[in-house]
């Protein structure tokens, strides 16, 4: 047979659906909606190979509608118009039965193209069905996302992957035929990464490599025949910005582990190496700061190295400065005293810099006051005079907080020893 394994055995009842038990389950949020054929315009959002498209196919076979189909990498905006036309002949307002219009990879219509889906969903000339692997919240304009409901479809964990594969072997017409015992199926699940398709087509691969109707899958069989996984990662989508969130996170959270890990899923989906260690630079003042200074400069090194060495070797770069980072003293204290200073100055407004403190450089400025009764800091003992710095209306503001770190504390001391009177430290 030429047709895929996951088409051959894709389900065609709700009853035969494996997985999204929070959505088609017993007590699922669509399973009720189903059985009435009372169906909103919906959105579908998961990870690829999550059923969304079998399951927009049931959703129609189960409440007996028309079922238009559409892709969005291949379909315009005429395209679009022609479905909706038969549509309203076929359907239309006030029927129980107006059809189901399918969208799959909706993220990738243009505004232009989602504008013309409006009036017909708004008007009930189609029920919606859009199927994508982007958040909607970005990649669906806000009018047509208020008309939909939107259902996450989860990666499928391993008892679902596990009894795809039991039905694919009992009711494929070709597997059917042959001898197959899972010995061993970590290699696979890992290789699936919880991608549905992806486990049928990589085991339908295994099984026509072997010339005997008897196959025994082993995990060193699997990895033997399957050359390497290929990491999803998706370096403009949504998937870029949770896992740099994720790695952000494990380093400020001081967790090496973590960070090696999410870094190495950024290296193998073939991340820029400059927006890496962009982003640890940023990490370093924000999340460390004062409490280990040395690891601004280590990841202002690292930017530079890795800008000057690139793939692969700048792994390496990358995953010192990210352990160094992680075991590093946490401090928000500077974020949190510009993050202040910032709010105070759009309360405040334009307030007048002191006389005492402002530049004097020439005769009129002198003789206006500029610069009287400045104190030269070095003219005194230990470099320090007091003085006031800030303007008046706000003198006697703390701006900067000092963390619970013992380079911190030093600076804290410093500051009770000449600051205390004033801003009470």
């Amino acid at each position: 047979m030429n047709q895929p394994l996951a088409e051959r055995i894709r389900p065609k009842t709700l009853d035969d659906y494996i997985s999204q038990q929070h959505l088609v389950g017993e007590t699922g949020a669509l399973t009720k909606q189903i059985k009435q054929g009372v169906i909103p315009s919906l959105i579908f959002w998961g990870p690829p190979g999550t059923g969304k498209t079998t399951l927009a196919n049931i959703i129609a076979n189960e409440s007996d509608r028309p079922f238009y189909t559409l892709s969005a990498i291949s379909s315009g905006v005429k395209d679009v118009r022609e479905v909706i036309d038969k549509a309203k002949q076929s359907g239309g307002l006030f029927t129980t039965k107006n059809p189901i219009l399918f969208i799959d990879e909706i993220h990738r219509f243009s505004k232009s193209q989602q504008d013309s889906l409006l009036g017909a969903v708004e008007k009930g000339w189609v029920t919606l069905v859009g199927a994508t692997t982007e958040n909607p919240s970005f990649e669906v304009i806000p009018a047509l996302l208020s008309r939909c409901q939107v259902y996450v479809l989860n990666s499928f964990g391993k008892e679902d992957l596990t009894a795809l594969l039991e039905r694919a072997m009992k009711t494929d017409e070709v597997l059917s035929k042959k001898k197959i015992k899972l010995k061993e199926t970590e290699a696979l699940m890992r290789l699936s990464g919880g991608d549905a398709r992806k486990l049928l087509n990589i085991f339908e691969l295994l099984i026509n490599s072997e010339d005997s109707d008897e196959v025994v899958i082993t995990n060193d069989m699997v990895l033997s025949r399957v050359q390497k996984n290929t990491v999803l990662y998706d370096k403009t989508g949504e998937q870029h910005y949770d896992i740099i969130s994720a790695f952000i996170k494990s380093i400020r959270g001081s967790d090496p582990n973590a960070a090696v890990y999410w870094l190495a899923r950024m290296v193998e989906g073939g991340e820029d190496v400059k927006f890496i260690a962009r982003r640890m630079l940023i990490l370093a003042s924000e999340d460390i700061g004062n409490a280990n200074p040395t690891a601004l400069v280590i990841a202002n090194n690292t930017f530079q190295a890795v800008s000057t060495i690139g793939y692969p070797e700048s792994r390496i770069i990358l995953s010192q400065c990210a352990i160094y980072l992680a075991t590093s003293p946490k401090s928000n204290a500077s974020y949190m005293a510009i993050k202040k200073a910032q709010s105070l100055v759009k309360q405040t407004g334009d307030l007048s810099v002191p006389l005492s403190i402002r530049n004097a450089p020439t005769k009129l400025m002198k003789d206006l006051g500029y610069g009287q009764e400045y104190q030269y800091a070095h003219d005194h003992t230990n470099n320090f005079v007091s003085h006031e710095f800030l303007p008046e209306e706000i003198a006697n503001t703390r701006l900067y907080e000092p963390g619970d770190n013992s380079r911190e504390k030093a600076q804290r001391d410093f500051l009770k020893h000449r600051w205390k009177d004033k801003y009470g430290y």
